[in-house]
């Protein structure tokens, strides 16, 4: 909408009014509100609590830090939260002294918070995978979704009593 017509709104009493010039797609992938979309998406169980890293760390450091939180990854970010990498359980199992960024996995795999939440589980299935990072669609990290979380959000939905 013009920025006429958001102070107009403002002006009426709207406390939530938006310029957004990107359209619907980059909306929802940002994890906005959408109408009319059924079925639960990733925005509504990335977690955000997963550790993260920048690049130019130790990574015995991060070992340390990642393993004794409960996760078995961490995701290397910028200091714009922007994920560049991740290091999985076989990058955290090394036993040399080298920086984050010779150890990681560049550019991993990412999704949209608007995601169908059916859609990443059948994804991470076929793959063998137990998460999947969540991002903006510029690249900032919102949180990973858990499979198992996933599956058991999708249970509920469909009334299962697993």
């Amino acid at each position: 909408m013009s920025p006429r017509a958001a102070s107009r709104l403002e002006a009426l009493g709207f406390d939530q009014v938006y310029d957004y010039a990107a359209g619907k797609a980059d909306w929802g992938a940002s994890g906005l509100p959408l109408e009319g979309r059924p079925g639960p998406r990733a925005s509504e169980l990335a977690r955000p609590d997963t550790p993260t890293c920048p690049a130019a760390e130790r990574l015995q450091d991060v070992r340390a830090r990642v393993l004794g939180s409960g996760w078995d990854t961490c995701l290397v970010v910028n200091r714009e939260r922007v994920v560049i990498g991740r290091l999985g359980r076989r990058a955290l199992a090394r036993g040399d002294d080298v920086s984050v960024e010779d150890a990681m996995s560049e550019g991993p795999r990412t999704f949209r918070p608007d995601v169908r939440l059916g859609a990443l589980v059948g994804w991470m299935r076929k793959r063998n995978l137990t998460s999947a990072v969540v991002t903006t669609s510029d690249g900032r990290l919102v949180g990973v979704v858990l499979l198992d979380d996933a599956e058991a959000r999708l249970a509920s939905e469909r009334g299962d009593r697993s």
